[in-house]
């Protein structure tokens, strides 16, 4: 699964960068565990969470289309729209105050991003007689 493999190692690199966004802000501000009443830590472990909330979802349907044989020019758009929403949210949500229009265009990719794939993944398994 060339094209998951593909996404998955972006998504990858920007996870390592929101939790590195997280720890090196937590060191600095001595706070263990939570965020300590710290307003721009409780923002910065937001962002983090979220991501963590889409993604895991998006390359299991992701990774399930593409062994269904979905068209390569679907996954890839799927791919990047994916990609794409969660950097404009983590973008948008990261600044003070955050960037409404942003955030928003962020999760409208990244929510079609899902319904697609999860979409073709429907489509697909009932074409192939599985259900």
């Amino acid at each position: 699964m060339p094209i998951t493999a593909f996404f998955a190692a972006l998504l990858a690199g920007l996870y390592i960068v929101l939790s590195a966004r997280v720890i090196v802000y937590r060191r600095a501000q001595k706070v263990e565990i939570g965020e300590g009443g710290d307003r721009e830590l409780l923002r910065r472990i937001r962002v983090h969470a979220n991501f963590i909330e889409y993604t895991p979802i998006f390359l299991i349907l992701l990774g399930l289309a593409e062994s269904l044989a979905v068209p390569r020019t679907f996954l890839l758009v799927l791919g990047s729209a994916f990609c794409i929403g969660r950097l404009l949210h983590a973008y948008a949500l990261s600044q003070t105050p955050h960037i409404l229009n942003l955030r928003v265009a962020g999760m409208v990719l990244s929510l079609l991003a899902i319904i697609g794939a999860a979409v073709q993944c429907l489509i697909h398994a009932l074409a192939r007689g599985l259900l």
